[in-house]
């Protein structure tokens, strides 16, 4: 397995990984839109984005959106998008994303990785054996008014 930068360049292969990622979700396909809000994100480097690969085959991804730390004065990123090819869950391919963008966030000396999920995702018990904690001190409230 291989794990590179994703670039523009890299759309055709990520796009239809994205848009299994949003069906996961259940949201309803829609490749050209999934294409182009990717290809925004890495024009204007809004997302740090690596895929994984297996033989030249594009097999899973994750999203990371960069935020900062107010109390801390630190850079921190948010890994809101992780989607592997249901092919090939269970091989690792998940933990070695995840991996990935720890290893990106302590070579840049960032205040850390915070991950957001749904309550249901049953992928949590990947992320607390990698050594994430459940944030029981911060609520997340959002609106859209």
């Amino acid at each position: 397995m291989t794990i590179i930068k994703a670039h523009i360049e890299h759309l055709d292969q990520l796009t239809p990984l994205f848009d299994g990622y949003r069906v996961f979700y259940e949201q309803p396909s829609d490749l050209k839109a999934a294409k182009h809000f990717l290809f925004e994100r890495l024009k204007n480097k809004d997302s740090l984005i690596y895929i994984a690969y297996i033989e030249n085959k594009a097999i899973g991804f994750t999203q990371l959106y960069p935020l900062f730390s107010s109390v801390s004065m630190e850079a921190i990123y948010l890994l809101n998008d992780l989607f592997v090819d249901e092919n090939y869950r269970g091989k690792g391919i998940g933990e070695a994303l995840i991996n990935k963008a720890k290893n990106f966030c302590k070579k840049n000396q960032l205040k850390g990785l915070a991950i957001q999920t749904a309550p249901d995702n049953p992928a949590q018990h990947l992320y607390q054996r990698l050594g994430f904690k459940k944030d029981t001190d911060l609520h997340f409230f959002w609106s859209n008014k």
